[in-house]
């Protein structure tokens, strides 16, 4: 992973390169070891942002991990080792961990979910509801949860939602005929996969009127007992995800009535970040 130039500007933003406290108070030439600990058990990911975050300011930085991403630490377990000059690791540290604990923190959500819908077949999927400039990097954490990637941006997958069903029921005087929006979206891009979004069982019989149907359904807001009807309705055809309300308390429930995937927009956009610390050993 080589994120370059958002690490450059997270240490520009921070002020890294003169940070005063440190030039005041830390000897230049003074050398220490430093580790970074898990204060609680979690989902690691982050620890090759979180090196190139120290390698950047200061090359000569040596850096040790312990515990690489995708894996489990425990409650006080050293993550990563930096071995150096004191101001850098110093001056790097608020930006190294920042990265580091949003990374973990989605990656240790992501594994609960998925823990909780296992063996239903059903996967864990992340949205585009990232952080800007972050997508990447949350949705990579995503997979080191154990979750799927839905769609990396807009150019990846057609997925029609509520406000493009109503602008082009307008314009065709077509407004439930969603099977001709799945043909003009294949016309104008062809190859690219389609999803359409369905409220009411009247818009999924007319998605999956298209020939072939869409090669994704998603079932919007809709509750267990309706989402296990729309499953029998598809009847294979394509595959169905579940959108929508969905929290931990109720995934295990809706992974239950069939659906192939369940879609967690929490998983980014309402992260809680890891307890990470850097900590210089005495």
């Amino acid at each position: 992973m080589n994120f370059s130039t958002l690490i450059q500007t997270a240490l520009e933003e921070d002020g890294a390169a003169r940070d005063v406290t440190t030039l005041s108070l830390v000897d230049p030439q003074a050398r220490v070891t430093a580790d970074i600990l898990a204060r609680h058990a979690c989902r690691v990911a982050g620890t090759d942002v979180a090196a190139q975050v120290f390698t950047t300011l200061d090359a000569s930085l040596e850096i040790s991990i312990a515990i690489p991403d995708g894996k489990d630490a425990a409650a006080d377990d050293v993550v990563l080792t930096i071995t150096g000059a004191a101001a850098s690791i110093l001056s790097a540290e608020r930006v190294a961990l920042n990265f580091m604990q949003r990374m973990t923190g989605i990656a240790t959500a992501t594994k609960s979910y998925v823990e909780a819908v296992a063996g239903t077949g059903c996967v864990i999927l992340d949205t585009r509801k990232t952080l800007p400039g972050f997508r990447e990097l949350d949705k990579y954490a995503v997979r080191c949860g154990g979750g799927t990637n839905h769609r990396m941006g807009l150019s990846d997958m057609a997925l029609i939602k509520d406000n493009h069903r109503a602008l082009w029921a307008s314009h065709s005087n077509a407004a439930t005929h969603l099977d001709f929006a799945v043909a003009e979206t294949r016309r104008k891009f062809p190859g690219i996969p389609v999803e359409v979004e369905v409220e009411t069982f009247d818009e999924l019989h007319s998605a999956l009127s298209a020939s072939p149907p869409p090669e994704w359904i998603m079932l919007d807001n809709m509750p267990p007992a309706m989402m296990r009807e729309a499953v029998a309705i598809v009847a294979g055809r394509c595959k169905i995800e579940a959108s929508g309300g969905i929290n931990f308390a109720t995934v295990r429930e809706v992974a239950e009535t069939g659906v192939d995937a369940i879609s967690i927009g929490a998983l980014t956009h309402s992260v809680k970040a890891a307890d990470l610390s850097l900590e210089i050993r005495k």
